[in-house]
């Protein structure tokens, strides 16, 4: 929590929930109760209507003729799942105690472009490190390569540091984090501060400051500050490569954003899945909660990332099954290639 830009988001998800405590009207907790709290609770907070031209409220009636006094709890569930899958947004969950919905063709309707299998037998050969979530190996060509699948995964500064340490002497380095849902945004700035030498704007955030669909604060900086030099291994003045396919979500379409302004950083492989909203959570009279984007995201030029982040210019590459079946690996085959003539 030494980040200046994480005790400012941490200021705006306060703001977010103070001012959510404005006078607001009972819901009874039958049927109509419960859509009609859910559609007003995301009306005034979800964040990204305008940028998917969805009229809300256009909406919310169409879907709220299928809801009557006899709708049972599986069928109200069903209805207001299927109205949350309007919003195309992976952020966006619904749970009970029976089910959680949730919206997967932001990746399922798109290629995988990655089989861990493949990178594990073909390129690691089943031999290489793992520390805090990442695997790595120095490969045969003198490129470091380090794969890194959940933001959720907490990283050590002191494994870092070996794991740079191992690879300090590389050509370049692939940073792989195909298929990595995302997860904690602390550990952006973990990994970005040894690849910076100076602070650096990732991107900026809103907060909600009304119930209107364009009632947001001014943009804030989200800073990221490098590493100590004296105290930590950082990677410096050699070309990163960052791997990507449409399961890369949240945390990690945040991290991609970032690395992609360096300098000395390629971004290869598909676009990313988006993911660009801060999650916001609430709760209906009958006690289920949902959760769903409510602070915008964006990047450095302050472009929405809700919808993902495009490679590097002449880096898109994709994998087939086929190929991948057959250990063939065309996004890491890329990266290698690109490195191996530096």
């Amino acid at each position: 929590m030494k980040n200046k830009w994480i005790v400012g988001l941490l200021t705006l998800v306060a703001t977010v929930c103070l001012s959510a405590c404005h006078d607001a009207p009972e819901y009874k907790d039958d049927p109509y109760g419960n859509f009609d709290a859910l559609t007003a609770i995301v009306g005034e907070r979800y964040c990204f209507f305008a940028e998917k031209g969805i009229d809300w409220d256009a909406t919310c009636r169409e879907y709220r003729t299928r809801v009557s006094p006899n709708t049972n709890s599986f069928e109200l569930f069903e209805i207001c799942s299927e109205l949350l899958d309007e919003l195309q947004d992976g952020h966006v969950n619904l749970s009970s105690r029976f089910n959680t919905s949730y919206y997967r063709k932001w990746w399922s309707d798109y290629p995988q472009d990655f089989n861990l299998r493949t990178l594990q037998q073909y390129y690691l050969d089943f031999d290489y490190m793992q520390t805090s979530g990442i695997s790595y190996k120095m490969l045969t060509n003198e490129i470091g390569y380090m794969y890194y699948p959940s933001f959720s995964s907490g990283i050590s500064s002191t494994s870092l540091d070996y794991i740079l340490a191992i690879l300090y002497d590389s050509k370049g380095l692939i940073i792989d984090i195909r298929n990595n849902g995302g997860g904690m945004l602390t550990n952006i700035n973990t990994l970005v501060g040894r690849f910076i030498d100076r602070k650096t704007i990732g991107g900026y955030i809103r907060h909600k400051t009304g119930p209107a669909h364009d009632a947001f604060s001014d943009p804030y900086p989200i800073e990221y500050e490098p590493a100590s030099d004296t105290k930590h291994v950082k990677y410096m003045g050699k070309p990163i490569i960052v791997l990507t396919n449409r399961s890369c979500f949240s945390a990690a379409n945040d991290f991609v954003a970032v690395m992609k302004t360096l300098p000395n950083v390629r971004i290869v492989g598909a676009r990313t899945g988006g993911g660009g909203g801060l999650p916001f959570s609430s709760e209906l009279p009958n006690g289920w909660s949902v959760r769903f984007s409510a602070c915008p995201i964006n990047d450095n030029d302050d472009r929405s990332t809700e919808f993902g982040i495009d490679p590097s210019p002449g880096c898109e590459v994709h994998c087939s099954d086929e190929e991948l079946a057959a250990g063939k690996d065309a996004i890491l085959d890329f990266a290698i290639s690109l490195l191996s003539s530096k």
